[in-house]
């Protein structure tokens, strides 16, 4: 399988354990558009008043997976929540997830961005 579609197979098995731990699934792979700075937010998922982006990473262990997201990433992922919570006129709580999956572990960092 090739990086594009292991990564695809990430993003399908972190939704389902995010289902598992009780969120709904609002969005998979969010685009804020061209010319905006152009990021994409793998999962945008609410439970409540909460609703949290979350970045997933597929690599050989957890450390790869959090050195895998640079400073620059970091900056654009936060102005595509920016612009989703605008656009959606969100006024709940909002934090930014990683979901590192390795071959044998999934791993949940909250609000590490």
């Amino acid at each position: 399988m090739n990086s594009y579609k292991t990564g695809l197979f990430a993003e399908f098995v972190t939704c389902i354990y995010l289902r598992l731990h009780g969120f709904k699934i609002l969005k998979r792979r969010y685009i804020t558009g061209k010319f905006t700075g152009r990021a994409e937010i793998d999962i945008i998922a609410k439970k409540n008043n909460l609703i949290i982006f979350v970045e997933v990473k597929k690599r050989p262990d957890i450390i790869t997976g959090l050195d895998a997201i640079s400073q620059k990433q970091i900056y654009r992922l936060r102005n595509a929540a920016e612009t989703y919570i605008i656009q959606n006129k969100w006024t709940g709580n909002a934090r930014f997830d990683v979901i590192v999956v390795t071959p044998f572990k999934i791993k949940w960092f909250k609000g590490v961005i």
